[in-house]
């Protein structure tokens, strides 16, 4: 069973990705494309090193004068290929793409100080608009089911061995490269890094899993019945009434699951608690609503 199971599974991923293959590319490229120009644009003129193997080859750009696409293209590449030996081919292949073409979009993009010219700016003006950008570059390329190159590699290759989740171990990462970029270019630049560090973040979230318009209520009380007929009557909102057991107490109870606008959230909130102060409920974003419940 377990065997067909992952047979099934494969088959289903395989599906998914044979899907849009076009636009998938094409977003990739888009996404490559615009971390390049966010890196030489907005970072790299004010020496920002902001994590992962871009904000490492700006450290190495500092001390050695070495090409920043010259050094991700060895590292990337040097990478690549441990994937390659520790990870498979199946996990190694969604990275191949990125590795070549950023470096060279890299590279491309070198002289865009050129044509365009921040050098008036803020240098909190330029993080946060690089930030923003590569945040929006990132996200196009995880959600086209590709895997960013450098930091991304190491990242799975170290919560593998070390048993932490794939977050974690970015982080660990990222902070290592921010306080060796402290070190080369000052505390403040650091600053500015982690700021940087937790938009992408953010932004790339964002643009995986989209802006959550609607909630999703699950609640346990014991006047399912009146909470029921609140939100159906005053709400407007359909409800499923599901049947469990407290693992503890062994009760049977009731659980109403719910979705409503982010701008009902008040009314249903205050309404639990108006209607059973001692209802639990728990709210969550609900970023995908489809049917109806």
């Amino acid at each position: 069973m377990e065997i067909l199971d992952n047979f099934n599974a494969n088959q289903i991923i395989s599906r998914i990705y044979s899907k849009k293959k076009l636009k998938r590319y094409a977003q990739v490229v888009i996404g490559v494309f615009l971390s390049a120009l966010a890196f030489n644009l907005f970072f790299l003129p004010r020496k920002i090193i902001f994590g992962g193997i871009s904000g490492l080859s700006i450290v190495v750009n500092i001390m050695f004068d070495i090409e920043p696409a010259l050094f991700i293209f060895i590292t990337n590449t040097i990478l690549l290929l441990i994937s390659f030996l520790i990870l498979g081919k199946e996990k190694t292949y969604k990275s191949i793409v990125v590795t070549i073409l950023f470096p060279i979009f890299i590279q491309l993009t070198s002289n865009i100080t050129d044509i365009i010219d921040f050098n008036n700016a803020d240098t909190l003006i330029l993080a946060l608009f690089g930030a923003v950008v590569m945040g929006f570059s990132t996200g196009l390329i995880y959600k086209a089911g590709y895997i960013g190159t450098g930091t991304d590699i190491i990242s799975v290759i170290f919560s593998q061995y070390q048993k932490t989740s794939f977050g974690q171990a970015i982080l660990i990462i990222n902070s290592l490269i921010v306080l060796i970029g402290a070190l080369v270019s000052g505390w403040t630049m650091a600053l500015y890094a982690i700021i940087v560090l937790y938009i992408i973040s953010t932004i790339t979230d964002k643009v995986l899993l989209g802006i959550s318009n609607s909630k999703a209520f699950h609640i346990i009380t014991s006047k399912e019945t009146e909470i029921t007929h609140f939100i159906l009557e005053n709400l407007s909102h359909g409800v499923t009434i599901i049947n469990a057991y407290g693992a503890y107490s062994g009760k049977q109870v009731k659980v109403l699951m719910c979705v409503i606008p982010t701008k009902d959230y008040f009314k249903l909130q205050e309404g639990i608690k108006e209607l059973d102060s001692e209802a639990f409920f728990i709210a969550t974003d609900a970023y995908e609503v489809h049917g109806a419940n």
